[in-house]
């Protein structure tokens, strides 16, 4: 049996340096509010970036492992560590052009309205208010003009959205469970995730301030029940403190490896106030889809 991850135990030393990385990236966040924020979304300006910072936008789970005992289980990091070229070869999918548009296609209320499409899917699941709407539209943020309605309030999202692109593959945005769900939620989600024959990927995302929630469990299980190959993604990773968010991390890490075998090992995750992660997950929908081969030698059932 894996033992649970364990933080340094020199405490004192390790609140320091969060206490000054804490106040670094807010900083840092508030420089993004005032406008600063889409920039980040291109390879081409976080490539001028130090090595060290470049490293933490782009692998924000590697980069939390130092503060991890040096005899403890690693965080599983390495399983999708794909270099920069790759990086930035995966952004040019989410780059539009003339051959290649990317666009809301359509919506549906329940599996049998849903088009018929050739290309491969990956979906994007989880609780209401986790973030997933602000996080596909970080994903498109290199699309002018494309809206993907954001909400405040819990539950905006009642029908399933498809977003082609190009002819690389579609991404769907599905109603969020818990508070405020559809009544129809299960007929229309359950449904999809089990008939659907062209869906290589489910994202289920959890918020990175709070970590695994009975909904998410039972969300969890359900995606084991089906057999399908799905990721845990933690997303606001912006907002808990660095202690906290390991925390969060660990325990998620732990449900990962001894409740799932359909779950990839690697937890990805994102901001979608500064862009943390976002640049791995683009690399790793565009190789999931069959549309980029990763230069590392790397091993991901499809």
């Amino acid at each position: 049996m894996r033992r649970m991850f364990t933080v340094r135990s020199s405490l004192p030393c390790l609140a320091q340096v969060l206490k000054a990385k804490v106040a670094q990236e807010r900083a840092f966040s508030i420089c993004l509010v005032h406008g600063n924020a889409h920039k980040l979304s291109s390879v081409h300006t976080i490539s001028k970036f130090t090595t060290k910072k470049l490293k933490s936008i782009i692998f924000p789970l590697k980069d939390l492992e130092q503060y991890l005992v040096k005899n403890a289980n690693k965080l599983n990091s390495h399983l999708f560590a794909p270099s920069f070229e790759d990086i930035a070869a995966a952004e040019q999918f989410f780059v539009p052009s003339k051959s290649h548009s990317i666009d809301y296609f359509t919506s549906a209320v329940r599996i049998d309205h849903a088009p018929v499409t050739v290309q491969p899917e990956v979906c994007f699941i989880g609780r209401s208010n986790v973030g997933k709407s602000s996080l596909i539209k970080s994903l498109f943020s290199l699309v002018p003009g494309l809206e993907v309605r954001v909400s405040k309030n819990p539950g905006h999202t009642k029908k399933i959205n498809f977003f082609k692109v190009g002819k690389a593959f579609t991404l769907l945005d599905m109603p969020g469970y818990g508070y405020r769900a559809p009544s129809d939620f299960v007929e229309m989600v359950e449904m999809y995730l089990q008939a659907r024959q062209n869906l290589k990927r489910t994202f289920l995302l959890l918020d990175g301030s709070i970590g695994i929630q009975e909904t998410d469990q039972i969300a969890i299980e359900m995606c084991e029940e089906f057999g399908i190959p799905y990721v845990l993604l933690l997303t606001k990773i912006d907002r808990p403190q660095q202690g906290n968010l390991l925390k969060v991390i660990m325990s998620v890490q732990e449900v990962i490896e001894k409740q799932t075998l359909g779950c990839f090992p690697q937890l990805f995750l994102v901001s979608s106030l500064n862009y943390t992660g976002i640049h791995l997950l683009r690399c790793f929908i565009a190789h999931v889809t069959g549309n980029l081969t990763i230069k590392e030698d790397i091993s991901i059932s499809s």
